[in-house]
């Protein structure tokens, strides 16, 4: 089974060929074909390490763009008659690694 670790929107993953993840919301269409930098591949007893990366070698199609559910942001000072509540739906790109090479 192989698997890397990839670096996407400021964020670091662990994938595997066939898995979906939801990731930082990417401007791109449904469908498309994107490709990441891979830090780490792993295959069996075989293991490369990149200082800092090893180049675009994991490849992923996109399933879906979405947003979050809503997280409720609640201010409150006691005795001084403030509230404030604020909502925010975090954006994401659903994808599917399909090939790590």
């Amino acid at each position: 089974m192989k698997i890397a670790i990839i670096k996407t929107g400021g964020k670091q993953y662990k994938v595997a060929e066939g898995q979906s993840l939801k990731i930082e919301k990417i401007a791109a269409e449904a469908g498309a074909i994107l490709k990441f930098p891979a830090l780490l591949k792993a295959d069996g007893e075989n293991l490369e390490l990149g200082k800092p990366a090893l180049g675009e070698i994991v490849e992923g199609k996109i399933l879906e763009q979405g947003r979050a559910k809503k997280v409720h942001v609640i201010k409150f000072k006691n005795k001084t008659r403030y509230k404030k509540n604020v909502g925010h739906r975090q954006p994401y790109t659903k994808v599917e690694i399909t090939k790590i090479q």
